[in-house]
């Protein structure tokens, strides 16, 4: 049972940093211009209320930890809410997870896995895990 639920939490980290990858290119033809995006009317701050709450399992909180420097100092300010929204999701799957103790042993695995897939999708913003 411990390796369908890794299983499936591997998968869904997966899919949760798919749907979240967003490339840049533009498919009108249109030459893309150097104009600076517009300022955000509010600031977004580094660190949001969701970031002080804990998995307990040293691999997700080590993740959850780089996920977050990474979208809140490297993403562009108009993708940041997508990413954050995702990342609010797993962060409150993982805390299930981690209350079960059925579950918690094999959520470590889980976690080292998004975290190197995490290396390779979020290298086009310049982040490093």
């Amino acid at each position: 049972m411990s390796k369908s639920l890794l299983l499936m939490a591997s998968v869904l980290c997966t899919l949760l940093l798919l749907g979240c990858y967003k490339s840049d290119t533009t498919t009108n033809g249109a030459a893309p211009t150097n104009k600076p995006a517009p300022a955000a009317s509010t600031p977004v701050p580094a660190a949001t209320a969701s970031s002080t709450q804990k998995i307990g399992v040293a691999e997700c909180d080590a993740y959850i930890t780089a996920y977050e420097a990474c979208v809140n100092n490297k993403v562009p300010a108009a993708s940041r809410a997508q990413y954050n929204a995702s990342l609010a999701q797993l962060r409150k799957s993982w805390q299930q997870l981690a209350a079960n103790p059925q579950t918690r042993a094999s959520l470590a695995q889980a976690c080292k896995t998004a975290h190197d897939q995490a290396k390779q999708s979020m290298k086009t913003f310049g982040c490093t895990f």
